[in-house]
């Protein structure tokens, strides 16, 4: 009999991990399974271009299934996984596996108090969310509230403007992204917001919701008030693992892997992409997940690749992270991880006249790279 290896996500992570297994010479059973109903889409675009309607639903697509040698499920969610029987576990069936490949992502962070499922309180993570968006957008003219100062909020309201909408941004920190990105860029952007048209509400919080069926009212801590014609909320992720839960695998933040991406204790799992959390040895050994695109791409491809060796035949994943984000016409160039510098260095800009790189140090040695 044919060995089976069952990818659990059928988004970009898992669209990749297929193809990979296929490259390689993989002759046995692929069988994809992902909870929305269909094929992996560019999710970059959906707080940029598919919002703003300058790429339509269909461009955001990123293969036809049936270009990939392999079984795919839609709108089949994995409930649960025996680990010891070699078993996943869906709503009416169990599939047995040889090898399983986790990439079932994150999921957005839900916000206590926050009105959760009225159709004018939306999050951005999938294709329905952006067309959910659009659609309250489109019968409300009035300002929109943008609830979470991270890349997908600044990112929604960087478009919101394009639109020529009316916005207002909360965000808990001092300056928008300056965690990640550093306190002088953090600075940088958040004028860059304001000069933009975008209102920012910076350390301001929301003590009282009031949703209507044409708008939504806000009351601030503050006493203040607002009503707007929709909020949407970007206050973060988390690893969508809940279908993990009594399987006795490592769960810290994510499925915690070794160096290899092989599930710590296991030789017959991988896990890939925003829901895996890995020690990248070219940086530190301390475990963490990149939730990035890129990321997506290459730990897919590499954990198909490792699922195929075993664990004692594979090679450490150890890439350089790269990510972009585009806000009000600029965009933000990261490589490496910034967030383990102690201290910065202005490095030249290759091109004359524009703006210089900033380089990230620890320890005397450049560990991330920020161009705008």
């Amino acid at each position: 009999m044919s060995e089976r290896i069952v990818i659990a996500g059928a988004g970009l992570a898992g669209l990749r991990a297929a193809e990979r297994l296929r490259e390689l010479g993989f002759d046995g059973e692929v069988v994809v399974l992902g909870a929305e109903p269909g094929i992996a889409y560019h999710r970059p675009a959906l707080s940029k271009q598919l919002l703003t309607g300058a790429v339509s639903r269909a461009d955001t697509l990123l293969a036809d299934p049936l270009e990939v040698d392999a079984e795919w499920r839609f709108d089949t969610p994995v409930t649960a996984v025996s680990p010891q029987k070699q078993v996943v576990h869906l709503r009416d069936e169990e599939l047995p596996y040889d090898g399983l490949i986790i990439a079932t992502g994150v999921e957005p962070r839900r916000m206590p108090g926050a009105p959760h499922g009225h159709p004018r309180v939306v999050v951005v993570r999938t294709l329905a969310d952006t067309i959910a968006l659009q659609r309250a957008l489109a019968s409300n003219p009035g300002p929109v509230a943008v609830i979470g100062d991270g890349f997908i909020g600044c990112e929604v309201a960087s478009s919101l403007r394009e639109m020529n909408r009316d916005v207002v941004l909360f965000g808990r920190s001092r300056a928008l992204l300056a965690d990640v990105l550093g306190p002088d860029i953090g600075d940088w952007l958040t004028a860059l917001h304001t000069a933009r048209g975008v209102h920012l509400e910076l350390g301001t919080t929301i003590r009282r919701w009031r949703p209507a069926p044409t708008h939504v009212g806000l009351e601030f801590a503050d006493g203040r008030a607002l009503e707007v014609a929709c909020v949407v909320v970007a206050v973060g992720s988390v690893p969508a693992v809940s279908w993990l839960r009594g399987a006795k695998l490592p769960l810290d933040d994510g499925v915690v892997c070794g160096p290899t991406c092989h599930v710590v204790g296991s030789s017959t799992i991988v896990a890939a992409g925003d829901v895996a959390r890995w020690p990248n040895l070219r940086f530190d050994p301390a475990p963490q997940r990149d939730e990035h695109w890129l990321n997506a791409v290459e730990m897919s491809r590499a954990a198909a690749q490792n699922l195929l060796a075993g664990p004692q035949g594979s090679p450490a994943y150890t890439p350089v992270p790269r990510y972009w984000s585009e806000q009000h016409g600029v965009r933000i160039q990261v490589a490496g991880r910034p967030a383990l510098a102690t201290d910065t260095v202005l490095l030249e800009s290759p091109v004359p006249g524009t703006r210089p790189i900033t380089g990230f140090v620890r320890n005397g040695k450049l560990v991330g790279l920020i161009g705008l």
